[in-house]
């Protein structure tokens, strides 16, 4: 059973798991479930996603209950109303707070601008030897993405050389393998904790929240980070 978060005539929202797809892609090929159909069936109704999450991310996952109110919804997802918060894990200690501004290329090869801010909230360093260094270092992050760019997260925060723990393709390989080999963890540290937006009908200002998983969890503890806030 999916977690319902929010839930009211014109809208559902869930907290969606790591490792589900949010509906069927060209881009992020096939798969046995998806979050669409199997909300459908768990409310017996017809649900459209209003924005999507990538597999390996969890959290807030906003759906509509009929087509009118996913064309108001999408319109606050497109003029950039909608307020998107992240928590992720970074190898080494990203500074206080940025703003990463850094074109993307999508996946139909066009450039487009996208926008990140990010504050540090906390920073690790563990007996973990990796390379030449004898320590691993770490921080918890809150990103808020301006825009809505394809995969925008993971790519800014490699771009700045501090690649989300767990991310395949635009992490760092050698350090999940680390992780994998002495922890026997692979997950992608970045979950969508917080999504708010202007409810549709009556323009009420709405807050969902999504708490982490058992595993997000478990890498925390492993770095003494206090994930109270969100669990």
């Amino acid at each position: 059973m999916l977690e319902i978060l929010y839930r009211d005539e014109n809208l559902i929202a869930i907290n969606k798991p790591s490792g589900l797809l949010v509906h069927k892609s060209f881009y992020s090929g096939e798969a046995d479930t998806y979050a669409i159909q199997e909300l459908r069936k768990q409310i017996g109704q017809k649900v459209y996603p209003v924005h999507r999450l990538d597999r390996k991310t969890s959290g807030v996952l906003l759906f509509t209950l009929d087509k009118e109110t996913l064309r108001s919804m999408s319109e606050q997802f497109a003029t950039r109303q909608v307020e998107k918060k992240y928590i992720a894990i970074l190898r080494g200690w990203a500074k206080d707070e940025e703003t990463i501004d850094y074109d993307l290329i999508n996946e139909n090869e066009v450039k487009q601008n996208a926008v990140t801010y990010y504050q540090r909230l906390q920073t690790s360093e563990i007996d973990l030897p990796f390379l030449k260094h004898q320590t691993s270092r770490y921080c918890l992050v809150e990103a808020i993405p301006k825009t809505g760019r394809f995969h925008q997260l993971r790519k800014h925060f490699k771009h700045i050389l501090h690649p989300i723990l767990g991310c395949r393709k635009h992490g760092c390989n050698k350090q999940n393998k680390l992780w994998l080999q002495t922890f026997g963890i692979n997950k992608m540290t970045l979950h969508a904790h917080q999504l708010i937006f202007n409810h549709p009908v009556s323009n009420e200002r709405i807050t969902v929240n999504a708490t982490i998983d058992d595993e997000f969890k478990r890498v925390g503890d492993i770095l003494s980070f206090d994930l109270s806030l969100y669990s």
